[in-house]
């Protein structure tokens, strides 16, 4: 069984990306500029824009955090948005969600200009994805296809099952798992809350993508021997013997799914931190894309 380790390829990536910006540098143009909307004061939001600031640091990007209160109205969010629409010295830049339940989230990726849309949510961006035109891919599932690729796993012609149907992972991952592609060509299978005989469906998988959104759901009696698992979920289970009271579990039992694994990812270090990378990669398109 092998560990995909999130972790060190997204660090490679984040290498390769550095020594682009220093090449765009060295020729006397500006940097990558990603700028991140945060509204409210919602922890997990808090530490994602954290990490996304600290990484831009890392590869040489520019960054702007806008930070505001939880009472912001949707009228200065749009108003916001499209300050950045217009602003030529950005070059991408996300809204991180959730958003205060008082503002419409579609309405505000819509206001996205889709050139400047790095996680690639706008519907104009997922149009292009499921034609296979150039696009921006959304941050997780273009992270899921790079492991996938740098770890030479065979997907051309395998059974490959998406668990969950979210517009974030579910849908764009079954959607770019059956492309002509290197990471691709599978047989797909999306299965979801109402889908029956859910593990007679998985147990016939050659690669799982767990996107369920229930911690420790897929469990080893749900699989097969040899299965390459991509486990994407990220809960707070509580434990008494953890000092913060709680663990950080994935949609995949990792003990009993693991023994029958030749491939799976870790909670955490195993998606998440590809996330950021692939943010990171989408931003450096933009620039190019503008230069």
């Amino acid at each position: 069984m092998i560990i995909l380790d999130g972790k060190k390829i997204s660090n490679d990536i984040k290498d390769e990306i550095a020594k682009e910006v220093s090449l765009i540098k060295s020729k006397g143009e500006k940097a990558p500029h990603l700028a991140a909307v945060l509204v409210g004061t919602d922890g997990a939001s808090m530490t994602y824009v954290g990490a996304k600031v600290k990484a831009c640091e890392r590869v040489g990007f520019q960054s702007t955090l806008i930070d505001l209160p939880e009472e912001t109205s949707e009228e200065v969010l749009l108003s916001k948005i499209h300050e950045l629409n217009t602003n030529d010295d950005i070059d991408g830049f996300i809204v991180q969600l959730p958003l205060p339940k008082h503002i419409d989230e579609q309405k505000v990726l819509m206001a996205i200009d889709p050139e400047k849309d790095v996680d690639g949510f706008h519907p104009v961006n997922v149009g292009r994805m499921a034609l296979d035109l150039p696009c921006f891919l959304p941050a997780t599932p273009f992270g899921i296809l790079e492991l996938i690729e740098r770890y030479g796993i065979e997907t051309s012609g395998k059974n490959l099952v998406v668990m969950g149907r979210s517009h974030i992972v579910g849908r764009p991952m079954s959607i770019l798992m059956s492309q002509k592609r290197s990471a691709g060509d599978a047989t797909v299978t999306l299965v979801h809350s109402r889908t029956k005989n859910l593990s007679e469906i998985t147990s016939k998988a050659d690669i799982i993508v767990a996107a369920i959104g229930i911690s420790e759901f897929l469990t080893g009696d749900m699989v097969k021997e040899g299965v390459v698992v991509i486990d994407v979920g990220i809960t707070r289970v509580p434990d008494a013997s953890k000092k913060n009271g709680f663990r950080l579990a994935g949609d995949v039992h990792f003990e009993s799914v693991s023994k029958k694994a030749s491939y799976i990812t870790p909670v955490p270090g195993g998606v998440g931190p590809m996330t950021i990378a692939m943010l990171l990669k989408n931003t450096l398109l933009a620039r190019t894309r503008r230069l």
